[in-house]
């Protein structure tokens, strides 16, 4: 299943289903913003496959391009399993992050 994540207005990244629901996991637990998180949360836990970051509140979206910018791809490098497609993944990764400037 692919998902997608709506950056900025005309900037979108496009991911299995795994690797949207890692990002958004990574980010969870690192939001200030309650609001924010718990949206994400439910994105989640309801399989919605999307999220249209310039819809969140100001402190929530800046919170998140902040999060991704700082620790996204290493954090992936330390966690994501070993394997064929871990370079791929973390290639996918630094483009989201560069889609957040």
């Amino acid at each position: 299943m692919a998902a997608l994540i709506m950056v900025r207005t005309g900037k979108d990244w496009q991911a299995t289903g795994g690797l949207f629901e890692w990002t958004l996991e990574y980010l969870i637990p690192r939001l200030d913003d309650r609001k924010t998180a718990d949206w994400l949360r439910m994105v989640v836990a309801e399989n919605l496959g999307s999220l249209w970051i310039p819809d969140l509140p100001d402190a929530g979206r800046e919170e998140i391009y902040t999060l991704l910018r700082a620790d996204l791809v290493a954090a992936a490098r330390r966690e994501l399993p070993d394997g064929p497609g871990k370079g791929d993944a973390l290639a996918q990764l630094h483009e989201l992050v560069d889609l957040t400037w």
